[in-house]
């Protein structure tokens, strides 16, 4: 059986976890913002975009992490899984 003691390290990790990424998401903003200023005064090229997207995925992949969202393994697809090898008479 889980203590308060354990419950509430896990719920501590858990604040750490979303904190982290709220940093990260404020570094991105920041970056984006930088990175435009700087295509603005440098090059006719939108060559900010590069960056902006592949930090951005890089946020998308954080966030699912953080808030435990998985549209590729969603415990509805566990489910349909489970249900396939349970009803499937190869195991």
């Amino acid at each position: 059986m889980e203590t308060s003691r354990e419950k509430y390290q896990r719920a501590q990790k858990r604040v750490d976890e979303i904190k982290e990424f709220y940093n990260h998401l404020g570094m991105y903003i920041i970056f984006v913002c930088i990175f435009i200023g700087l295509n603005i005064y440098t090059s006719n090229f939108f060559w900010a975009i590069f960056p902006i997207l592949g930090w951005g995925i890089g946020i998308l992949s954080h966030a699912s992490k953080v808030y435990r969202w998985n549209p590729l393994f969603s415990k509805d697809w566990e489910r349909r899984k489970i249900d396939q090898f349970m009803n499937n008479e190869e195991l």
